[in-house]
């Protein structure tokens, strides 16, 4: 396996068909506007590579807020199905932890769908945690992913 980060637009819209296994509906327009809002702060992928195939992606970004101090986080974490279950997602994390003792920050977060029960079992395995309740105000349902 090899890993890639990815920093630019095009790099990452060549992988939309990865990011479509976690937003089946992205189109590569959205994809693309989204993307060009997300890089100017910090966002990067990291895509796991089995030859010339992807068996993996994540977004990560590093911020700062008052209560933490600088973090990183995950963002947009997948796993290609033919993949799953043999230790690609365990090599993004700790990639990223890796990344996170390079960028010197206190913690690594992310957000997980309340009802995604394998990928909390996941990021328990990788020694994350809850710690509070990410709570959300839909403005707009038509124009989520």
């Amino acid at each position: 396996m090899e890993f890639k980060e990815l920093t630019t637009v095009d790099e990452m819209l060549a992988h939309i068909d990865t990011i479509k296994h976690l937003y089946p509906s992205m189109t590569p327009e959205k994809y693309s506007a989204y993307l060009t809002q997300m890089i100017p702060h910090n966002y990067k992928q990291l895509i796991v590579l089995d030859d010339d195939t992807v068996a993996g992606i994540t977004g990560f970004w590093k911020g700062v807020k008052l209560w933490s101090g600088p973090y990183l986080e995950i963002d947009n974490f997948v796993v290609v199905p033919e993949y799953r279950r043999q230790g690609i997602g365990k090599l993004m994390t700790d990639y990223i932890d890796v990344k996170a003792g390079e960028y010197n920050v206190n913690m690594i977060v992310l957000d997980a769908y309340v009802e995604n029960f394998k990928a909390h079992r996941f990021y328990y395995n990788q020694g994350f945690a809850p710690r509070g309740y990410h709570f959300i105000k839909i403005l707009q349902p038509d124009r989520l992913s």
